[in-house]
């Protein structure tokens, strides 16, 4: 957009144009510019990868659960999952198999006690390791909540100070006229504008990404139910775990090594 201010008698003619706008203005004005510029392409920055990545989250999910209820098959959707290792929802199941196997491996579930006690870590680890995998997802969307907040008063300032501006020029000219007043309200008016533009957009995908968060909590959990309720049956019946389902890929190992630590910690309890 760019528009012109005129005197009386059309002399004068300055544009008010975004770049003119920010050549014009002085160190403060510029600095509150750029930083406002700065905050927006990094929220748009967060808001794209945020995005994309649930859409796909959601996508496997959504494909797994519902493959896994129509077929309850733990070899199949071990495979499946296995295609994708550093997915949430791969690292969750990974870290249940892992402490099955672990406490096999060390002769913990031929007691009925050792059998409960196995139930009640599957449920632990599932917990802890599903923790772990929402907060990888939370993070970058406090850039989006900070900016959110902080963007309209970084523009406010900005509006005063060129406000502030325009009445020095009024009382350096002792001129009241159009093209004395208009570059310094139109640069506060545009501090305001660039403080919105990257406030709004902040505001509104922090508040999507956290109900995505929300819904992606839920999948995890039926996941980690499902999941328990076949290791349950399995422990029940005596019948050992497929090699398939067992057996872990290089690359599902070294996703799931925070769910290890967790073990550590549920097995004191």
């Amino acid at each position: 957009m760019s528009t012109s201010a005129s005197t009386a008698d059309g002399a004068v003619n300055i544009s008010l144009s975004p770049v003119d706008l920010f050549l014009h203005a002085d160190s403060v004005g510029k600095g509150v510019i750029i930083l406002l510029l700065l905050a927006s392409v990094a929220s748009w920055g967060v808001i794209v990868e945020k995005l994309l990545r649930f859409r796909i989250l959601h996508q496997r999910a959504r494909s797994w659960l519902d493959t896994f209820r129509a077929n309850p098959s733990l070899p199949e959707l071990a495979a499946s999952l296995a295609r994708h290792p550093k997915d949430p929802l791969a690292k969750v199941f990974r870290s249940l198999i892992n402490e099955w196997k672990l406490t096999h491996d060390d002769d913990l579930h031929l007691t009925p006690s050792g059998r409960e006690s196995l139930k009640e870590r599957l449920i632990r680890v599932g917990q802890v390791s599903t923790g772990i995998e929402l907060e990888h997802l939370q993070r970058g969307s406090q850039i989006l909540a900070t900016i959110g907040s902080v963007a309209p008063f970084v523009g406010l300032f900005g509006t005063v100070w060129g406000i502030m501006n325009a009445f020095q020029g009024i009382a350096a000219t002792n001129n009241t006229s159009l093209a004395v007043v208009a570059p310094g309200i139109a640069e506060a008016l545009f501090a305001t504008a660039l403080g919105l533009a990257a406030a709004i957009p902040a505001v509104i995908a922090y508040n999507r990404i956290a109900g995505d968060i929300g819904a992606y909590a839920n999948r995890l959990g039926t996941l980690i139910g499902v999941v328990e309720v076949q290791l349950s049956r399995q422990l029940e019946s005596g019948r050992p775990l497929p090699d398939s389902v067992i057996s872990v890929p290089a690359a599902a190992r070294a996703a799931t090594q925070p769910a290890a630590g967790a073990r550590l910690g549920t097995q004191g309890a």
